[in-house]
């Protein structure tokens, strides 16, 4: 794909028929689009996803962090999380590297089956 995209290229720049250059350019939109539709936009719904779970977390829900701690919110704040991990050990961590609950991470096997 690439050679043809270059040999297109370097058609074009040798003077080749206006036509050649033409669909060089209608090419190089419909991979742009290819893109967008199969990589860009499939990313972008996920991440909203995402972003609407870690809003709807709230205190006493179970999580698991982006290192595989889990542990119970206690409290809510901007940007972090506070998190007890155990009976006397509490963490603070940020909102991002929270990525799931305790209880859907659990389901999610189930639901592959």
């Amino acid at each position: 794909m690439l050679q043809f995209i270059l040999l297109q290229a370097a058609t074009a720049a040798e003077g080749a028929p206006q036509q050649n250059s033409w669909s060089f350019w209608v090419m190089m939109i419909l991979i742009f689009v290819v893109f967008y539709f199969f990589m860009i936009r499939p990313q972008q719904k996920k991440q909203k996803e995402l972003q609407k779970q870690r809003d709807a977390l709230k205190k006493g829900d179970k999580v698991i962090t982006a290192g595989g701690i889990y542990g119970i919110i206690k409290e809510v704040q901007e940007t972090t999380f506070l998190i007890e991990v155990s009976k006397d050990t509490t963490l603070k961590v940020d909102k991002g590297s929270v990525y799931v609950s305790a209880e859907e991470a659990q389901q999610a096997p189930k639901e592959e089956k």
